[in-house]
């Protein structure tokens, strides 16, 4: 890319989105475009075809979605599907209506089947039922992707799809309710730590198996794998399976990870866990072996990318 090219970073103010901005900074990049939602609603077609009719823009990378953990899928599914489609589909047709060319379309792991082998490799997308606390949001990022694919072998585009595994660090969102599992959990061990309570109570048996990446590895994977020529990006993927999983590769269950994040916070009682409350899929292990091919490796090891997202939390009041 060149320093002086002309990106839209859809969904700025996100986790992702933001850690992209700041990469991209970071390389040099000067001409980038954000918008406020108060300032478009990706939602709304004719505002995302006027923006990109007036702003003429290079190259796109598309952050944006509504997202949460197992309870706020479950509480706003319609919400979850409606947007997350809306947003995709305006974004990716009116990018193509004002003659981009180049766009990455940043999905999520849950695309693929509850009882999908392990690790999850590209080609199991769409070989069998999806979890039912995500599915409106996982029926959505399968859209997007096929979206892409679609206007790729229509229009000669090149819209490239990325599958993120479970993202956390700054920027996060760490509502009680709403949040994923890492935010989540941070807030939680923290509120019992700063009450003086002895026991932290979990969601679930604590046997899941789950994998997770500091967002800055993320951005950097998303840069990477734009700045790949169409040839190679080509000669790595297939015409109708074009995403490419983005993760670390490693596992480990929830209960380790309460381990961890009670080290992280300081925390010196007892963890239980509910299990009344319901576990999710079994487990979520990326097959990564495409991005490594493709010359892209994770930084971050856990432990020390929850210890930053920690400090981001106290930082920020705990939003």
């Amino acid at each position: 890319m060149r320093p002086d090219e002309k990106i839209f970073v859809a969904g700025h103010n996100g986790m992702v989105g933001s850690a992209i901005v700041r990469k991209l900074r970071e390389r040099g990049h000067t001409n980038i475009v954000t918008r406020d939602r108060s300032q478009l609603d990706l939602v709304q077609q004719a505002e995302v075809r006027a923006f990109f009719a007036e702003e003429r823009i290079d190259q796109v990378y598309l952050a944006a979605a509504k997202v949460g953990g197992i309870l706020a899928n479950n509480t706003y599914p319609a919400e979850f599907i409606y947007q997350n489609l809306m947003v995709e589909t305006n974004v990716i047709h009116e990018a193509w209506q004002a003659g981009v060319q180049k766009l990455l379309f940043l999905g999520s792991s849950c695309i693929y089947p509850r009882m999908a082998s392990q690790p999850m490799a590209e080609d199991a997308l769409l070989t069998g039922v999806l979890e039912a606390t995500n599915e409106p949001y996982a029926i959505a990022k399968i859209t997007g992707i096929k979206i892409c694919e679609s206007y790729n072998r229509q229009y000669q585009t090149d819209y490239r799809s990325v599958m993120p595994t479970n993202l956390y660090g700054p920027g996060d969102n760490y509502h009680p309710e709403n949040s994923h599992v890492i935010p989540g959990l941070i807030r939680r061990f923290h509120e019992v730590q700063q009450s003086g309570g002895d026991e932290v109570v979990i969601w679930g048996t604590g046997t899941p198996r789950r994998e997770f990446l500091y967002v800055d590895d993320m951005a950097e994977a998303c840069i990477h794998m734009m700045e790949l020529s169409s040839a190679t990006y080509a000669e790595n993927t297939k015409t109708m399976l074009s995403h490419i999983n983005v993760g670390t590769g490693e596992d480990l269950t929830i209960g380790e990870l309460a381990d961890l994040i009670g080290e992280v916070v300081g925390f010196k009682g007892r963890i239980a866990f509910d299990t009344s409350k319901p576990d999710g899929t079994p487990r979520k292990l990326m097959d990564v072996k495409r991005a490594q091919s493709l010359g892209w490796n994770p930084k971050v090891p856990l432990r020390t990318g929850l210890a930053l997202a920690y400090k981001d939390f106290l930082a920020n009041g705990g939003r």
